[in-house]
């Protein structure tokens, strides 16, 4: 297998403060990681090197058999499939949701005068059906409930067949059963041979989708460990990573976490 992700020495440094620091991570065609941590940690920062849009201060950030600073991200970017927040932002509320997906063929945001063809449109169809979200795609995306929206989010970022697949905290500000669908919908996605490497950001363990090979743990920009998920992911990594003791409890493919010391004293 060959590297997908490859940083050496990875450090990101803005206003004198460290956002990561000396980070070492490879991610290779085939995985599906977990970024995990609490906020601050350095996650999205470490997500950002890794799409191509941020470079790192110092190190070495190897991105597809390409290097920061050594490649026109501009070409970069298209093998990068990312939903965030922050893209999220800049979809157009009236923006109709087939739009929305097949837009990702020009790297644009809000359809203009642009043409797709027949293959693009159908694409399109495939991954809204493949996300549960086929029935929405004449639908207005700012009418869309969130969990709706993140789905609609997700197709967007498989439209150019990336080779890579970053996804920033998807399961943020859904409710249990928007989760739990998302939860199940990633899973199917990590389990796919052909899907691309898969690299997913969250808080919560609650919200590691079956069939993902691998986590990283961070702790204030650097790595408190990483490996496969199976002899990685322990009660004592955990708590090490969120500064307090934590219990960890396996269900099948699901994880949950609670803490050790139960419901803190009203004295």
């Amino acid at each position: 297998m060959s590297d997908v992700l490859a940083f050496a020495g990875v450090s990101v440094v803005r206003g004198g403060k460290f956002l990561v620091r000396e980070i070492d991570w490879e991610v290779e065609e085939g995985q599906r990681w977990v970024v995990l941590g609490p906020n601050g940690a350095g996650k999205t920062t470490l997500l950002q090197v890794a799409s191509g849009r941020m470079h790192p201060t110092a190190g070495v950030a190897g991105i597809l058999g390409e290097v920061l600073g050594a490649v026109d991200v501009f070409e970069l970017r298209p093998r990068i499939g990312l939903a965030s927040a922050a893209l999220a932002e800049r979809i157009p509320a009236g923006e109709r949701v087939s739009d929305v997906v097949v837009t990702a063929s020009y790297g644009v945001v809000g359809r203009w005068h642009e043409r797709y063809d027949r293959m693009d449109e159908g694409r399109a169809d495939e991954l809204l059906d493949a996300l549960g979200a086929g029935h929405l795609r004449e639908r207005v995306y700012g009418t869309l409930s969130e969990g709706e929206r993140k789905r609609v989010q997700i197709a967007r970022a498989l439209m150019t067949d990336p080779e890579l697949l970053l996804l920033d905290e998807p399961g943020a500000g859904l409710d249990l059963g928007g989760r739990e669908d998302l939860v199940a919908r990633l899973g199917q996605l990590a389990g796919d041979i052909e899907a691309p490497a898969l690299v997913l950001i969250t808080h919560h363990v609650e919200e590691i989708p079956p069939n993902f090979t691998d986590v990283l743990l961070l702790r204030d920009g650097e790595v408190v460990a990483q490996g496969p998920i199976e002899i990685t992911l322990t009660a004592a990594n955990l708590s090490a990573t969120f500064g307090m003791e934590l219990v960890l409890e396996q269900y099948g493919d699901r994880f949950s976490a609670r803490s050790a010391t139960g419901t803190p004293s009203a004295d």
